[in-house]
């Protein structure tokens, strides 16, 4: 009973982020009802062209309802609930995430240059932050229940320093928010960003360079 209780709120708190969101959506402002994402066409535009039959399937996704797997290299898992997977999204300036943590895993730091986000802990705890312009770091820990707001383009990230897994619900003012992951950016770009770039930029040698550009390298 506890827990399906539990389980009400969270998806009622979740519903109300997703409405304030929606309210400030960083998308254009939609033009008709609906306008279904047709992901096949060759048409760009700025989102999606509509497609003509649309039915329920389009508005809908089971893919959070899981946890994700988290056996990778940084010990989390983000799962999105984005236009690219659910069609019905497009033009409505919403979408969702799940994040799944192992015990010690990180979600490394990243930005999402075309949305605010804001996550509610399901479970196990975190410690949060985020890095303004003026290179301030604004940090906390949350815990089951609680929620945390990153503001549009500032980089952020998530760890687990629990001894037991950890998720969140995460809520975008964006049909598609866009990631960029600052270290994968930087060391793994095709074609790559020259060596004396990054050597400059971090005050390392090209050997230190070459090294982490081969831990991002794809996997043979």
């Amino acid at each position: 009973m506890a827990a399906n209780k539990a389980a009400y709120l969270s998806l009622l708190y979740m519903a109300l982020g997703l409405v304030l969101l929606a309210i400030v959506s960083a998308d254009p402002d939609l033009l008709q009802d609906v306008c279904v994402a047709d992901l096949s066409s060759g048409v760009k535009v700025n989102g999606f062209t509509c497609k003509e039959n649309i039915s329920a399937e389009d508005f809908f996704f089971a893919g959070l309802a899981k946890p994700g797997l988290t056996n990778n290299t940084f010990g989390s898992l983000v799962t999105a609930a984005n236009v690219q997977r659910i069609p019905g999204l497009n033009t409505l300036g919403v979408s969702m995430s799940r994040i799944d943590y192992a015990p010690g895993g990180l979600n490394p730091p990243h930005t999402h240059p075309r949305a605010t986000e804001m996550v509610f802990v399901l479970e196990g705890q975190l410690d949060v932050g985020f890095i303004t312009t003026a290179n301030v770091l604004i940090s906390k820990t949350i815990k089951v229940g609680e929620t945390f707001v990153f503001p549009k383009g500032l980089v952020h990230f998530q760890k687990n320093n629990g001894q037991v897994p950890a998720a969140v619900i995460a809520a975008f003012n964006s049909q598609l928010p866009g990631t960029q992951s600052i270290a994968a950016t930087l060391f793994s770009a095709q074609p790559p960003v020259p060596d004396h770039v990054l050597t400059m930029a971090f005050q390392v040698g090209t050997k230190e360079v070459r090294k982490i550009k081969s831990r991002f390298a794809p996997k043979k």
